[in-house]
Formats: C-alpha cells, structure tokens, sequence
C-alpha cells in the first residue's frame, strides 16, 4: 500500500499536517511562563495592539505546536481537554514534568489483559494553570498502517 492508497481503497487528498493546536487561556503571561518551565520551545509572542496577541510554543521535537492569546478564539479558558503527547518513556516524561513542578497523575496502565505490549495503553495526564488537559501516552512501536509511506 502506498501513501496515496488508503486502507478504505479511497484516493488521498494533499498532504496536509497538523500544525499548531490553539489553546483557549485567561492569562497569556501565566501560559506562557508554565509552557515555559516544560522546556518548550518559545517561538513567537506577537502583539498587534491591545486586541491581539499569539505566543506559539513547540514540545521538544514535535512537528506540531501549541499557540494561545488574546483575540484566537472565542472558546472558554480550560475547555481543550485530551491533547496527546507521545512520549517513548512514560516514566521518564512524568519524572522530567514532575521535576518542573507540574502536578501529573500516576501512570495508568489500560492495557488488555491478554498483552504484555505497553505501546499505546499507559497514560499519564496533567493541566495547564487554566484547566487545559494533557496526557502523556507511551508509545515505542506504531501499530501497522500508523505511518505514512514516502
């Protein structure tokens, strides 16, 4: 199967890639100074005025970024819920976050009984200071079919 023949046998469309999340926040200044203290990549923190502001972040090497502010949404503070982060070692991501201060739940492991494969079923998740939630999802190998072909 190529990247242009889905598993449904449909044509694809163009490549597209999820960029940037926008994260709904009260106070641009404390979103930014947690996202900050996750080691996140700072990328811009733009105003146009007192009507708009946008400051994007990148997790450590994601292709993809958050961004929130004054003026990109009309959406309540806190209201996102379930971002995923992937991570390869969830103990090693809970510990590194737990280290910046962040209140992270204990691991949760919803894996089968009939598997001993952790990729995909342990889970850890945390919130930003507006309620915003995360989680944590470990994953070392990707299930058949979860990765695009050149």
């Amino acid at each position: 199967m190529t990247s242009t023949e889905p598993m449904d046998g449909g044509a694809l469309g163009v490549d597209m890639a999820l960029e940037v999340v926008t994260l709904p926040v009260a106070d641009v200044d404390r979103a930014k100074s947690f996202y900050q203290r996750l080691g996140w990549r700072l990328d811009a923190d733009i105003a146009r005025g007192v009507d708009f502001r946008v400051a994007q972040f990148t997790p450590p090497h994601s292709p993809a970024s958050i961004h929130f502010g004054t003026g990109l949404t009309a959406a309540a503070p806190g209201s996102v819920d379930r971002i995923i982060l992937a991570v390869k070692d969830i103990e090693a991501a809970r510990a590194d976050l737990v280290a910046r201060g962040v209140d992270v739940s204990a691991v949760d492991d919803m894996r089968p009984s009939d598997s001993a494969q952790p990729s995909y079923f342990l889970y850890a998740s945390f919130k930003d200071p507006d309620g915003n939630g995360w989680l944590l999802q470990q994953i070392t190998t990707r299930l058949p079919g979860r990765e695009w072909e050149d």
